[in-house]
């Protein structure tokens, strides 16, 4: 078969390669924003596994790549402008991953798993997960210290906040910038579209992203729960049988007594 035929075959075949790999395997992502500064600057394209989360869930120190719920708002926003020729490119571009993320897709760090108490702040300006203050080399820029009752992502301080069953807490390395759960709430895990493995454009900017060795000495959930001793329902159900069982002992003690002085 000459060249000239076998090309467009070729093409077509590159073509729904790229499309199964994106679909299944890997995508590359485009950073639109600074919320991930300085581990992603704006215009890196990090390569994001979207294989791993189908056989265990996220881990605390991953950065992944979600769908944002309803209520989160849109760091990118869409062009409303856009000409048909462009959303065209962009289609395809998005076939192939290489365009521009949709304005609901998010990349942020994973900071507590189902069952965690996060909260902020130590005397350090640290976030605490479990009770266990957290070191974040990753963090240059943070947010300033302010009011805990401050339901915005502007101020360092919040409450704790105990991450619901199925549900992540997600916060930008750009706690400054970054719009997280912190005031959009919590994310999804089955919104979770893949793990952030590197950054793999520009070339010099190769490396991992990955920060889960400082959550190395967090407690999982149960065991901090236990830690913290068992909860006021759980000792009032272990002492009143107790107590039933000591007024029954002395009944049947005063009633012998009474027996045999009769």
């Amino acid at each position: 078969m000459p060249l000239w035929q076998e090309l467009p075959l070729l093409l077509v075949v590159a073509f729904c390669l790229a499309v199964l790999i994106r679909t299944f395997l890997m995508q590359a992502f485009y950073i639109p924003s600074g919320s991930m500064e300085d581990t992603l600057l704006v215009g890196d394209r990090v390569l994001v596994n979207k294989v791993v989360y189908e056989f265990r869930d996220p881990e605390r120190g991953e950065v992944i790549v979600f769908k944002g719920p309803d209520n989160w708002a849109p760091e990118n926003g869409a062009d409303p402008d856009a000409g048909f020729f462009s959303k065209l490119g962009r289609t395809v571009g998005d076939l192939v991953g290489i365009s521009q993320p949709g304005e609901k897709d998010f990349i942020k760090r994973v900071i507590g798993l189902p069952g965690d108490r996060v909260s902020c702040c130590d005397v350090d300006g640290r976030i605490y997960v479990n009770g266990v203050p957290i070191d974040e080399p990753y963090v240059i820029r943070n947010s300033p210290r302010g009011d805990k009752g401050d339901k915005t992502c502007n101020t360092r301080d919040f409450d704790e906040v105990i991450v619901e069953p199925g549900m992540l807490f997600v916060m930008g390395d750009h706690r400054l910038v970054s719009q997280d759960s912190r005031c959009q709430g919590q994310v999804p895990i089955d919104d979770v579209i893949g793990k952030a493995m590197v950054v793999a454009l520009p070339f010099s900017r190769w490396g991992s992203v990955a920060h889960q060795e400082v959550f190395d000495k967090v407690p999982d959930a149960e065991l901090a729960a236990g830690a913290a001793g068992p909860a006021p329902g759980a000792s009032v159900s272990v002492a009143l049988p107790l107590l039933l069982g000591a007024v029954v002992v002395r009944r049947r003690l005063t009633r012998d007594r009474a027996t045999q002085l009769g």
